[in-house]
């Protein structure tokens, strides 16, 4: 009965444990999914401009960003996985996800990649690494991270050393806890291009491109990559989190399951002991009385 009492407190200090993790992953999940949605109305504003930058400019093709790679050509690819664990197999799915997609694509693929753990899954599978970062802890540390990213990628590109850059991530879907998806930020996409262009003004003035209108382009083209980066970001934290809160549920619940055994084990070895004592009560009782 001693140990089963040591086993049912240490049980209840790691459920207390559980459910403050619980509550952390969920609380997490709520900042980054608020984050994205906050990103909407500022990304509307730059599609805007992209579009009207691409009617003035009469062309699909942005001056200056090529149509695609060869097989001659490297890429630059971002992957956002997790430091921690008690993920399951969050980086595990974005990384296959990555390599079989890469396997897919012309070129030789140069990746950095956001977090230690898909650091390492994709190094043993032969990638080429070019970086490590750190997954951001909070909301505040997603825009550092990103403009290190970008300073990185615009600076090879540059120098020429590739002209395409793709981003996978795990992204939270209703119904599930994430799926893998990849999304190619440079070249732009024409047939997205031509949409920009088609969408009407918001106002009855028409815009008009100030200043060059090539070095206006490639500055919306930032912020289009920045968004773009931030929101794969944040939706990589808030899968992580998700499946964080999933791995502690189930634990939560096997907790709960190993403690109901335990109490049920001590009660019946307490009962035990109880009946052991009334039976030497009733025994010495009837010894005394009997007649001899």
């Amino acid at each position: 009965m001693a140990g089963l009492r040591r086993k049912i407190a240490s049980a209840g200090d790691l459920q207390s444990v559980v459910r403050s993790m619980k509550a952390l992953a969920a609380s997490s999940i709520g900042q980054y999914e608020n984050s994205v949605r906050a990103l909407t109305d500022y990304y509307q504003t730059v599609e805007l401009g992209l579009g009207a930058c691409f009617r003035e400019s009469h062309s699909i093709a942005p001056a200056g960003i090529p149509k695609g790679p060869t097989d001659e050509d490297e890429i630059g690819v971002v992957v956002f996985g997790s430091d921690q664990g008690l993920v399951g197999q969050f980086n595990d799915v974005v990384a296959d996800y990555t390599i079989k997609m890469l396997a897919d694509l012309p070129g030789k693929a140069q990746v950095w990649a956001v977090g230690e753990r898909v650091h390492a899954r994709l190094a043993d599978a032969g990638l080429s690494l070019m970086g490590l970062f750190a997954v951001p802890n909070s909301v505040q540390a997603i825009t550092p991270l990103v403009g290190r990213i970008q300073i990185e990628s615009e600076t090879r590109r540059a120098v020429g050393v590739y002209s395409c850059v793709y981003v996978f991530h795990n992204q939270p879907r209703s119904g599930a806890l994430y799926e893998p998806v990849g999304q190619r930020l440079l070249p732009l996409d024409a047939e997205w291009q031509r949409r920009l262009a088609k969408v009407p003004w918001p106002t009855g003035n028409l815009p008009e491109v100030v200043g060059s209108e090539d070095t206006v382009l490639r500055r919306l083209i930032r912020e289009y990559l920045f968004i773009s980066l931030f929101r794969a970001c944040a939706e990589s934290l808030a899968s992580e989190n998700a499946s964080r809160l999933a791995a502690m549920e189930r634990a939560n619940r096997n907790i709960e399951e190993l403690l109901a055994q335990l109490h049920g084990t001590f009660h019946r070895l307490r009962q035990s002991g109880i009946d052991e004592e009334l039976f030497d009560v009733i025994s010495g009782f009837e010894a005394l009385v009997s007649p001899h």
